[in-house]
């Protein structure tokens, strides 16, 4: 049975730490970045990991921290990546319900601005297109729901997720 624990994931700049602070605050959760504890664990900084490791080795990485992520009442916000790795979203299924912020291709290139063009889609080798239509189909696979977050704000997402996120736990799809 999972634990009253929500997992946010998403491209970069869908919300996840945003909406994921507020959402925590709103309910009385704990909030963990897991690029903070990956940093904190290792010691290095991502970037620092992906120079000394190549991408493959911080995959790896990042995929054993979010497999030993052990948190109650907490939301958790894994980098964009996460979904690269399925024991870690097992894990992550197994102890909380997974929510995709999901965001059409144009908005997350408005989010990113300038960092569309020597960002995160640079480190996997393709652009932020491929980026976005490689990981898309895995964020739907692994969502137990899926939040529209396109045009939307921080606090309205947050309110409709939480009112999705109570009622679910009234409803006994989640145990406390």
């Amino acid at each position: 049975m999972k634990k009253a624990n929500i997992t946010l994931i998403g491209m970069p700049a869908s919300g996840k730490s945003t909406v994921g602070v507020l959402l925590a605050k709103r309910l009385g959760y704990s909030f963990v970045d897991v690029d903070l504890v990956i940093q904190e664990r290792t010691g290095l900084l991502l970037k620092e990991i992906i120079a000394e490791r190549g991408m493959e080795g911080f995959l790896r990485v990042e995929e054993e921290i979010n497999a030993s992520i052990d948190v109650r009442r907490s939301v958790i916000a894994p980098g964009g990546s996460v979904i690269y790795g399925a024991t870690a979203m097992k894990h992550l299924k197994e102890i909380s319900t997974v929510v995709y912020l999901k965001l059409t291709f144009e908005e997350v290139e408005r989010r990113l601005g300038d960092l569309t063009d020597r960002g995160v889609a640079l480190r996997h080798g393709m652009s932020l297109r491929e980026l976005y239509e490689e990981r898309a189909p895995l964020y739907e696979k692994y969502a137990d729901l899926t939040i529209e977050e396109s045009g939307e704000n921080p606090g309205r997402t947050v309110d409709r997720l939480r009112a999705i996120m109570e009622k679910r736990m009234a409803d006994g799809l989640q145990v406390k």
